[in-house]
């Protein structure tokens, strides 16, 4: 038996991927696109909500305070008629100096971590956050929604931050989180569980689309 839901959304196109521009903490919008989007998947998590065992269980909405994923969770808790909790934990990474600037600017000055150093390699970009320290801020945020079994949980994140939303649903260390990459895409949704039976904590579905095919 499920105890425990948690989907992840990583939010829909913003102004700033559409314009080939550096994202992490640079504070885009969402694109016409982007809230199309959301719309879509509002309606797909009603549908994945209502097929639970008990639909009637209560759920909380969590978000990035970034306004591209704080507007994405603004239209699922609309639609679901809950109230939204913004969470700066959940930011995407952040570029440093890098932000806002086009990508072709980071790509030249891009250092890759080597093997030996995946969590703590800075880079060369003043004010870039180490995978560390995201994976740090998202399992604590994440280790705080899983305490509160009382609810399901949506939370709303970014493409690089949502690896460790998943990595901390799974009680993967940080300290093994180097390499951990649980891709997704715009718009997509990832679907998780905790069970009553063996207590196991499981990756039901990785950045889902399908609620997105027909629009695009």
């Amino acid at each position: 038996m499920i105890r425990h839901h948690l989907f992840v959304v990583a939010h829909p196109q913003a102004e700033h991927t559409a314009a080939d521009l550096v994202g992490g903490w640079y504070d885009s919008r969402l694109t016409d696109r982007g809230l199309a989007d959301a719309h879509r998947v509002a309606a797909e998590l009603g549908r994945r909500l209502d097929a639970r065992p008990d639909p009637r269980r209560p759920v909380r909405v969590t978000t990035s305070d970034l306004a591209r994923a704080a507007e994405t969770a603004d239209v699922v808790a609309a639609a679901l008629g809950v109230a939204v909790a913004r969470d700066r934990r959940l930011r995407e990474i952040s570029f440093g100096t890098a932000e806002g600037r086009p990508n072709a600017w980071l790509a030249a000055r891009r250092v890759h971590a080597p093997d030996d150093d995946r969590l703590d390699h800075r880079g060369p970009v003043p004010g870039a956050e180490t995978r560390r320290e995201v994976a740090d801020r998202v399992h604590a945020c994440v280790a705080g929604l899983m305490t509160d079994t009382d609810h399901d949980h949506v939370v709303v994140t970014h493409g690089f931050a949502h690896t460790f939303v998943v990595t901390a649903w799974l009680h993967v260390p940080v300290e093994a989180a180097g390499f951990a990459a649980f891709a997704t895409s715009p718009g997509a949704i990832t679907h998780l569980t905790h069970d009553d039976g063996w207590g196991n904590r499981t990756l039901v579905e990785l950045g889902a689309t399908s609620h997105l095919a027909a629009a695009h």
